[in-house]
């Protein structure tokens, strides 16, 4: 902007203080604020943060519901495996405890026979309903199971 010219002032306001095109000048420079504006834009501003603040919170609250259900799913995943690793070892364990299965090892591997029906002998504490004589003779296994069929344990 070019500088206005100064006008020639009138007598009255030499004596009366600053005239009005001073004061217009004054005032172009040095302007009171407006309070009413100011609160306005506090409070735009205060709004606009409170509305980015809640945004990014929902935003923070999806990406951990992400994160959780990725780990859930992963879990469920080792849960799976791991209740079908348990199956087949409960499988081979029936396998392993067959008996049909430990006699046929200790037979080929071991060179055990069935023992003949001499060989057998029970303690006398196993031996049930026996008394006096029976108690104190060795049982067969023959014997030892007709013994227990007549006191009714097999």
């Amino acid at each position: 902007m070019s500088p206005r010219p100064a006008r020639a002032m009138p007598a009255t306001a030499v004596r009366g203080g600053p005239s009005f095109t001073q004061r217009q000048e004054t005032a172009r420079f040095h302007r009171e604020r407006d309070r009413g504006r100011l609160r306005t834009m506090a409070r735009g501003l205060l709004a606009a943060g409170l509305l980015v603040v809640l945004v990014l919170g929902l935003v923070a609250l999806r990406v951990q519901q992400v994160r959780l259900s990725y780990r859930l799913d992963g879990l469920r995943a080792e849960k799976a495996e791991l209740e079908e690793t348990g199956s087949r070892l409960r499988v081979e364990l029936a396998t392993l405890m067959s008996l049909a299965r430990i006699e046929s090892k200790a037979r080929v591997e071991l060179g055990m026979v069935r023992p003949a029906g001499d060989q057998v002998r029970l303690a006398r504490e196993f031996v049930t309903g026996g008394g006096g004589q029976q108690a104190m003779a060795p049982l067969t296994a023959s014997a030892s199971s007709a013994a227990g069929r007549e006191s009714g344990v097999r």
